[in-house]
């Protein structure tokens, strides 16, 4: 595998094996180096296009030595329509980068979107942007912020959810139901949370909104975020797999749903 393969997917703490693309270089701190490791290719949506795009650089990368171990990567990454995206990579190597098939993780990935270019929705929607965000909080180290985002896909989907199903997010005399009651009523009815933890549906909405109310430290919410991630993961996945809530869902729109209580 070429660098540019590791590039063109999300970032990981594995290592991955790939061609020596730093041969003979000294690795000098600030050293700058021009690569010829092939076109990096990530998707975004294209507001030009309507459409989500494979954005892909052209020509050598360019990237600067903090070490011999760590680089940063920058390249541009471009639409056919011509829309454009800056992205940064942080690549960590196991031992001597300039080997000659080091084994390299993306530690960071940042980028600067130009007007008219989102982060790609086709997998989850709306959503997407929201757990894209999560996602580079974690990779930032902000382990509250990253729960931030999951806390509020799942209360999002929750009552999307009830709105689809004719559920009622209030009680007759109008109080707002507990988020605890309305996600019990919800999944007695269109069974959203996976069966593998389907006992423990409000045992993970709180263990989010505790890391967001400061009962854990950082270091601990970026232990737990892997697995409660993908259990929020695992909730959209039942939702999504599930024909007729979806039909429902489409024709409410993925943005409506505010924020619910404890």
């Amino acid at each position: 595998m070429r660098l540019s393969g590791v590039l063109s997917k999300p970032p990981t703490l594995e290592f991955k094996q790939v061609e020596g693309f730093l041969l003979n270089k000294k690795g000098n701190v600030g050293q700058q180096v021009d690569l010829d490791v092939g076109p990096v290719a990530l998707n975004y949506f294209c507001n030009h296009c309507e459409d989500s795009r494979t954005f892909r650089s052209k020509g050598k990368l360019r990237c600067i030595f903090a070490n011999k171990s760590l680089i940063s990567v920058d390249c541009v990454l471009n639409c056919h329509c011509g829309a454009s995206v800056l992205v940064w990579f942080l690549v960590d190597c196991d031992s001597d980068i300039c080997g000659r098939d080091p084994e390299v993780r993306i530690l960071k990935r940042s980028e600067k979107l130009s007007a008219g270019v989102l982060l790609n929705k086709e997998q989850y929607g709306e959503f997407s942007e929201s757990l894209e965000k999560s996602r580079r909080a974690h990779r930032e180290g902000l382990g509250a912020g990253a729960m931030v985002y999951l806390r509020k896909i799942f209360e999002q989907i929750t009552q999307q959810t009830a709105a689809a199903a004719g559920i009622s997010c209030v009680y007759e005399n109008g109080r707002k139901k507990p988020f605890r009651n309305l996600l019990e009523e919800v999944d007695r009815q269109c069974s959203i949370i996976p069966r593998e933890f389907s006992a423990n549906g409000y045992r993970l909405f709180g263990e989010l909104s505790d890391i967001v109310h400061g009962e854990y430290d950082e270091e601990i919410a970026l232990v737990k975020y892997e697995s409660l991630h993908r259990l929020v993961i695992g909730i959209l996945d039942e939702v999504r797999d599930n024909t007729e809530l979806m039909a429902a869902i489409g024709r409410l729109g993925w943005n409506e749903g505010g924020a619910g209580d404890e």
